[in-house]
């Protein structure tokens, strides 16, 4: 519960902030950078080192990629049928393909799927969804913003990513035996500060005017995020005759609410930056209701 607490605390703290305080100029853009390329490698240096992984785990790593594929051909069709911007698009897919299912996954799993479904939770996270920001997640940003979308200059954006770099790091740590005890503490003090930080920069930008003219693109978002795609990855499950633990924590995962950090890539990449913001902020607060409804329904 402390957890679900912090989000909506900071959140509603950079709301606060942005009408009664004076928040200096860049102090957004300041924080996204903390976040992007420094909070968010350093917790991939940690939690990627501690990995175990077996077959019986392949499906929750695969789920979340399927979402954010999914999204990027939903969001590419809807968006040429509705006549969106490519920053429209792009947004969208950014954070409605990609999950919050780290600081809002793993508190979900284990709270409603107990401390044993942890590992399928984290493999998610790690080779899902943070996989799939530092990689494809940066190609369809680079995409939709109009850059070099040549394959030497996708590669380079991807490699030189400060989070893929990290994910290359933890993998090569892992494998010599991992961190020193003080090593993982500094770590984890570093990375911790990321829920606070993104969460209260996306209060800080978030504006109710900016809801109103986005109604029908957040609706369009949050029904494939929380809605639709986890149904899709629940039939896969099915079909695939995947157990039903590990079924249920993938299908939690991808129902998770719109990933912070991939609408702060938005944010980056000019990518229509108040319709990111607002479908974080939105979808953030309506998961606290539809992930327990899938975990309900999911028995």
């Amino acid at each position: 519960m402390s957890a679900f607490i912090l989000l909506v605390v900071c959140l509603l703290l950079g709301f606060a902030a942005a009408r009664w305080l004076h928040v200096p100029e860049g102090t957004p853009a300041a924080i996204n950078f903390w976040v992007l390329d420094i909070a968010l490698p350093a917790l991939v240096l940690l939690q990627v080192s501690r990995l175990q992984f077996d077959p019986s785990l392949l499906f929750p790593a695969l789920a979340p990629w399927f979402v954010v594929i999914g999204a990027l051909l939903v969001f590419a069709w809807l968006g040429r049928r509705r006549r969106w911007s490519a920053g429209t698009i792009g947004a969208l897919t950014l954070t409605c393909g990609l999950g919050n299912t780290a600081f809002m996954g793993l508190p979900m799993v284990e709270a409603f799927r107990g401390p044993q479904a942890l590992g399928a939770a984290i493999i998610a996270d790690q080779l899902g969804t943070f996989l799939a920001l530092s990689t494809l997640g940066v190609a369809i940003a680079a995409h939709y913003s109009g850059r070099s979308t040549q394959p030497r200059e996708l590669i380079r954006r991807v490699v030189t990513f400060p989070p893929f770099v990290a994910l290359v790091v933890a993998v090569l740590v892992r494998a010599l035996g991992g961190w020193p005890a003080w090593c993982v503490d500094v770590l984890a003090r570093i990375g911790g500060s990321l829920t606070p930080l993104a969460l209260f920069s996306v209060g800080l930008q978030f504006r109710f005017g900016d809801l109103a003219h986005h109604v029908p693109r957040v609706a369009a978002g949050l029904s494939w995020k929380l809605f639709v795609a986890p149904l899709a990855v629940c039939v896969a499950a099915a079909v695939l005759k995947i157990d039903h633990a590990v079924a249920s924590v993938a299908i939690l995962q991808c129902a998770m609410a719109p990933m912070v950090s991939a609408g702060m890539l938005a944010e980056q990449h000019e990518l229509d930056p108040p319709l990111a913001n607002t479908v974080v902020g939105i979808g953030i607060l309506t998961s606290l209701a539809t992930v327990p409804l899938w975990s309900f329904v999911l028995g």
